[in-house]
């Protein structure tokens, strides 16, 4: 069954350094087999409650691989540059 981790930044950047960190560590960390990116700050259109100011959603084969990946030691260097970057939100759906 197929899990999805989504992001949601809550608004607009406001300290881009801390952002182009968090780039950079994901871009040189290892790739974790099954991760599908399936949207990256696409244009949103809001329908109801607040509209976020940008969206991502992964795709992962299953929970025990999309934990392994957000609990790394490379993701989790990250995160402290994205906190920093903008407020965000970040949870966990499985799949049908």
């Amino acid at each position: 069954m197929g899990t999805y981790i989504i992001f949601t930044r809550e608004e607009p950047i406001k300290d881009e350094a801390a952002m182009q960190a968090y780039r950079d560590i994901n871009a040189s960390g290892p790739r974790t087999e099954g991760l599908e990116a399936l949207a990256i700050y696409g244009e949103i259109t809001g329908l109801e409650g607040e509209t976020p100011d940008g969206a991502v959603v992964l795709r992962f084969p299953d929970r025990a691989t999309a934990l392994k990946w957000y609990n790394s030691p490379k993701y989790q260097e990250a995160i402290a540059h994205r906190k920093r970057a903008a407020p965000y939100r970040a949870f966990m759906v499985e799949g049908l």
